[in-house]
């Protein structure tokens, strides 16, 4: 037999809750206070507004529960966890698809919630990740400054549709709409300015050198009708920008607790201001939550699941995971496609074989796996192991047979390698 290090996983006071938008069901169970080995329950309903959730807690604490476990239901955990939380309680959150799938058990509020205590006090559930208040208040600021410049991308979208809808094809000549030559053809057909030629010399610096195409592109029907509609979209764009703007300064307050975790984070080539402030909100700083970087990259859902049965490997999906996290992953994975870095190397080599979706995750892999190492030790620094490291790492023969099979496809002959040397034995049928 093989020792294992697990301990004693029972929790003598626990409480359970099981919520809802207006209300939730409360399960406490204690030791029995005269028979030994027994256990006592009491389940109460309760409102989710502050004064009916300071009722409970006092009902929490003259049971002296220990820990309060909950589960993760849409939104309305998230009240009642900080204000438990900040009343001093252990609170684990925990996720419902674990806990409650159990085929043939009642399904009632009540019912669930005494579920519940009755796992927690087994120890036969896992608390999900919940970041710290500073964390989450960065998290708020990164996650709603990614929904405006999707937001304001999807306006500067509506008034290249509108463009369209007036023939009007700048879009075709200018590199960006929204640039400073762009903006100024924009709102000079506002102001009532319509003359392609006219409009066309308001053209900036490299945009100038293509007058004659941008006379050519803003001979259209371009209406007071258009102008109208196009006012509110630029005004929605610069709104937009100004929010944004005020979010990266709030942002930069926010991360000044993390200066110098974020600093190392920017090392890492693709990864800018922004998406170290975004991996900070997303991951934390506290790595001692994640037993490895395997554990971190798991919780990420950015690596392959093991699925085997009756001796075979079958195919798993990863799961959703954080959405907000890809995002940023996907960004970075993307800036390296075509640098001259590890991380570029590797997008490339894993993009021809199994596509841009795998190479983009396992991209993404390699980012997590480096940025935990950063994270857990303050003095690491990052060092790029350069474009080269898997042709250093491949078998120089490995490598000839593989230049072999690429040249017999090109050419239609048979190469063989004899002596570390070339041979056309001959012509591929």
């Amino acid at each position: 037999m093989e020792e294992v290090d697990d301990a004693e996983l029972v929790v003598e006071r626990v409480a359970a809750l099981d919520l809802g938008k207006a209300g939730l069901e409360a399960c406490v169970r204690v030791p029995h206070t005269h028979r030994p080995g027994r256990r006592m329950q009491e389940l109460r309903g309760y409102g989710t507004t502050t004064a009916q959730l300071l009722e409970m807690v006092a009902w929490l604490r003259q049971w002296h529960v220990q820990r309060v476990v909950m589960e993760s239901t849409s939104t309305y955990w998230k009240g009642v966890y900080y204000l438990l939380e900040a009343e001093g309680f252990d609170c684990w959150l925990v996720n419902a698809r674990e806990v409650k799938n159990v085929p043939g058990r009642a399904k009632t509020d009540r019912a669930d919630a005494l579920w519940l205590a009755k796992v927690a006090e087994r120890g036969m559930c896992r608390p999900s990740l919940v970041h710290p208040r500073e964390i989450r208040r960065l998290r708020d600021l990164t996650r709603y400054r990614r929904a405006l410049v999707q937001d304001r991308t999807r306006e500067q979208q509506r008034v290249e549709k509108l463009l369209e809808d007036a023939q009007i094809k700048i879009s075709a000549v200018l590199s960006n709409l929204h640039g400073v030559s762009g903006r100024a053809m924009l709102e000079a057909p506002i102001a009532g300015e319509r003359d392609p030629r006219t409009l066309a010399q308001l053209a900036k610096g490299q945009a100038r050198k293509k007058i004659k195409a941008l006379e050519e592109a803003l001979c259209g029907f371009f209406t007071d009708h258009h102008a109208t509609i196009l006012q509110m979209m630029l005004d929605n764009i610069d709104r937009i920008s100004a929010q944004i703007a005020a979010l990266d300064t709030r942002i930069e307050e926010a991360i000044g607790p993390f200066s110098s975790q974020a600093a190392r984070l920017a090392e890492i080539p693709g990864v800018d201001a922004v998406a170290a402030a975004e991996l900070i909100a997303e991951i934390g700083v506290d790595m001692t939550r994640f037993p490895s970087a395997a554990h971190l990259v798991s919780w990420a859902k950015f690596c392959p699941q093991t699925h085997q049965s009756a001796g075979k490997s079958k195919a798993q999906a990863r799961g959703k995971g954080n959405p907000w996290l890809a995002g940023t992953l996907g960004r970075i994975a993307f800036a390296n496609s075509r640098s001259d870095t590890f991380l570029g190397t590797r997008y490339r080599r894993l993009a021809r074989r199994r596509g841009a979706q795998k190479a983009i995750v396992a991209t993404g892999n390699s980012v997590l796996t480096v940025v935990y190492h950063l994270l857990s030790d303050p003095d690491a620094s990052f060092i790029d192991l350069g474009p080269g490291y898997y042709e250093s790492r491949i078998n120089k023969h490995r490598r000839a047979r593989d230049l072999a099979t690429q040249l017999q496809a090109l050419t239609g002959q048979h190469i063989a390698i004899r002596d570390g040397k070339a041979v056309i034995t001959d012509t591929a049928a």
